[in-house]
């Protein structure tokens, strides 16, 4: 009886709160819908976040539904059930193009996925991005790198993304490049054997702070939104004190208010990520793209959203109401605040690195970091930044003196009301410390996945590895056509053993063989003199070979060749090592690596040796000249089908860690968004709350300008403390997470200025975009009441 009792009065009043915000006026409705915007534009980013997992997933499963390698060997017999298929995939202007070569051998050949059938020689199928693309003028190279007939489009299943540039082409004759490697033979696609996988732990951490950091802001944003108009909520509260509400009745009254914006707030929530789900199928960032029906909010996250925040605002509101003393004839907000205590404001971060200290040291050798503590510790340590921000902003107001007009009522105005200031900020200052804290995380572990490639730039940009049934002299004269193309350096290798390939177990004693002009031969070694017609025995000076090339290729020996183009990989041709040997010293060659053992320029290459090695040609290109790698493709295309382009870096990255960080943009991206129209939407709500009281001022004679001079005032002041106390727990944040992954401990200032300068701009930007709805707000009619 007594619970019921209990649960009658709040359900009475939360509903009469509810009416009152649908039903009160045009003033209730503006603020109801400021409300709803602001809840909005939160929820929408917590149900994308909650999309995300399904996402990764949707993408991965794709991903492998269409695997085609088998990397092996030993290739599988033909049969009625056998497919032929060539791994060509090209880039174009910094994009991945997917290409694959298809050959059914049987009228039950496996069908790859988001396939009808398969195209005939001469014809191939197309993503629809790379439809598009190749339609409009800006694929005119691409089109001359694909001689093929456009017959269809794959479907969604067979794409991991919107944008995806994709294409199957039929071909004939596949099985004479058949190697188990570039070109296999399957039975069906998909991987050929599951493993788990298992996360380094260091990246695993990266994750777990990069959620929280991106969504804490957004909970932050959404506490902010219910809180819009607070000020004429409580005026209208005091006049149903006159009317007989008790102070407990008003309070449910105001959570009712409450309840129904982030009711209104979920709609507008779901509608908004309803409308950036189709948006995103559309657009691309990093080189990522996804379909609409990848993000589907995991059932349990989407319940657990719409759950937590129309409680989270009912709590806001009754805690915000702490503090205000509503009464029949007003409401009373302690004229005279009583000092914010600082002792408990501390104890926040306090406990938050009391989480994470135990882990410190742990590196990636002792175990997945425990992400429980991680996300504690993490969200406590920003959510000390709200904690603290409100008495450093009332600190500092509270001793700020004379100065212009402009000033003066700007800081009067954060004297009285430095709470609400604060909660203005409290967003972005969150925002800019995970974002800091992030950035040194990133920094200090980004060497441990990336490395040094070793290749050397300065010898070439691009390398073209082409098969032996291409002669050097001819892809040599070719390529060197091609324009923007400086330098050629074009080279044949394969290697030599002292008995033949096919034995068991293979040879002990090997050395690589080279074959090139004397120009090119020169990239490899130091040639005491050089002819057309010359063989040199490289040693190397490094002593990373096992080999003794010295020992091994000796005047009159009979050694193997190892026909480097056969698909078997166990073919290969003899050879006597010829008198007149000369010596050469190998050095670093254009590719990183010292090449000793035999070299000989084309005058002196034997007939049974010709065709044997995989041409190997280093570009020197002119980067100036536009498409210079696509015309380089195209040429390699043109000259070898089966032809490999790759652009050298000088650094490699984990893809992994690649993957991650293209998250953390996309997450940055939009969080940003909602940053900057959440402060919009604030901004303008206080200025609405003000509108009288401006008005009144400028009726008194107050110039204009003094007042936006005020308003700027009022946002730079807790918008710079803010930034200042988020560089200060973001730089604590970031050296305790550094610590923890046994990383030293490195402060990147240009970094950290740049993140907390990035958050300065947003509120300079939406600061300067309410500039003229608060100069409409100036006009006597902003006295006229009802």
């Amino acid at each position: 009886m007594s619970a019921g009792a209990g649960v009658r009065p709040w359900a009475r009043d939360l509903s009469l709160g509810v009416r009152f915000a649908v039903t009160g006026g045009r003033e209730g409705w503006v603020r109801l819908v400021l409300t709803a915007v602001g809840v909005g534009l939160g929820v929408a980013l917590l149900l994308l976040a909650t999309a995300v997992p399904n996402a990764l997933a949707e993408r991965h499963r794709r991903e492998e539904a269409r695997l085609d390698h088998t990397y092996s060997e030993h290739v599988r017999p033909k049969a009625d059930n056998t497919l032929l298929i060539a791994d060509v995939d090209t880039t174009f202007r910094d994009k991945n193009v997917l290409g694959r070569l298809v050959e059914p051998e049987g009228p039950d050949a496996p069908l790859a996925p988001g396939l009808t059938r398969y195209p005939a020689p001469g014809e191939m199928v197309v993503s629809p991005a790379l439809k598009r693309l190749l339609d409009s003028g800006d694929g005119e190279l691409l089109r001359e790198r694909l001689p093929y007939r456009v017959v269809g489009t794959i479907g969604e299943q067979g794409l991991i993304g919107s944008q995806e540039l994709a294409y199957y082409a039929g071909t004939r004759d596949l099985e004479q490049h058949l190697d188990g490697w570039q070109v296999g033979r399957i039975t069906e696609f998909g991987p050929q054997e599951r493993t788990k996988e298992t996360w380094d732990p260091v990246l695993l951490l990266l994750v777990l702070v990069m959620f929280v950091v991106l969504l804490t802001p957004v909970a932050v944003f959404i506490a902010t939104a219910v809180r819009f108009g607070g000020e004429r909520r409580d005026r209208r509260l005091a006049a149903l004190r006159l009317v007989g509400a008790d102070s407990h009745m008003t309070r449910r009254i105001a959570a009712g208010e409450a309840l129904a914006s982030s009711l209104l707030g979920l709609v507008a929530g779901a509608v908004l990520f309803l409308l950036g789900r189709q948006i995103a199928g559309q657009v691309e960032v990093a080189d990522i793209s996804v379909f609409p029906g990848y993000l589907d909010p995991s059932p349990a996250l989407a319940a657990l959203v719409v759950v937590a925040v129309p409680a989270a605002s009912v709590l806001v509101t009754l805690l915000a109401l702490r503090g205000v003393v509503i009464e029949p004839l007003g409401v009373v907000r302690t004229s005279k605040p009583a000092r914010r205590r600082l002792w408990w404001r501390l104890l926040t971060p306090a406990v938050g690195l009391a989480l994470l200290l135990p882990m410190v040291g742990q590196g990636r050798d002792h175990g997945n970091f425990n992400q429980y503590a991680v996300i504690g510790g993490v969200l406590l340590l920003l959510a000390g930044v709200t904690a603290l921000l409100p008495w450093v902003v009332e600190t500092v107001v509270a001793r700020l003196g004379r100065g212009p007009v402009s000033w003066q009522l700007a800081v009067r105005r954060l004297q009285l009301s430095s709470g609400s200031a604060a909660r203005m900020v409290n967003g972005i200052a969150v925002a800019v410390a995970g974002a800091i804290a992030l950035q040194m995380l990133f920094a200090g572990v980004e060497g441990g996945y990336r490395e040094d490639t070793g290749l050397d730039l300065n010898q070439a940009e691009m390398q073209i590895r082409m098969s032996g049934d291409v002669p050097l002299d001819k892809a040599a004269a070719e390529f060197g056509a091609t324009r923007g193309v400086r330098e050629v350096v074009p080279l044949g290798q394969t290697v030599v053993a002292d008995v033949h390939w096919r034995t068991d177990g293979g040879p002990d004693t090997t050395a690589d063989l080279t074959v090139g002009t004397c120009a090119a031969l020169r990239t490899m070694a130091k040639l005491p003199s050089c002819h057309d017609g010359d063989v040199f025995v490289a040693t190397s000076t490094s002593g990373v070979s096992d080999t003794d090339p010295e020992q091994l290729v000796a005047p009159g020996r009979r050694l193997y060749v190892l026909d480097s183009n056969d698909s078997d990989r166990n073919r290969d041709v003899a050879w006597t090592v010829p008198e007149g040997l000369k010596k050469a010293v190998a050095i670093k060659a254009p590719d990183g690596w010292e090449h000793d053992g035999v070299l000989i320029t084309p005058g002196a290459l034997p007939t049974a040796l010709a065709g044997t090695t995989v041409g190997q040609i280093y570009l020197s290109v002119d980067e100036s000249v536009p498409d210079t790698y696509d015309r380089v493709r195209n040429t390699a295309a043109r000259l070898d089908t089966f032809s490999s382009a790759q652009v050298w870096t000088s650094h490699r990255e984990s893809r992994e860690f690649r993957t991650i960080r293209t998250g953390l943009l996309v997450g940055a991206v939009c969080v940003l968004v909602l940053i900057g129209a959440s402060l919009l939407v604030s901004q303008l709500e206080q200025l609405r709350e003000r509108r009288r009281l401006l008005s009144t001022l400028v009726a008194f004679g107050t110039r204009r300008t003094t007042l936006s001079l005020s308003v700027l005032w009022q946002t730079a002041v807790p918008i710079g403390l803010g930034l200042l106390l988020a560089m200060t727990v973001g730089l604590a944040l970031g050296a305790v997470l550094l610590e923890m992954t046994a990383t030293p401990v490195y402060v990147d200032w240009a970094s950290a200025l740049t993140m907390t300068g990035i958050g300065a701009g947003v509120v300079v930007a939406v600061t300067l975009l309410s500039l003229p709805p608060l100069l409409r707000l100036m006009r006597p009619d902003g006295l006229r009441t009802e």
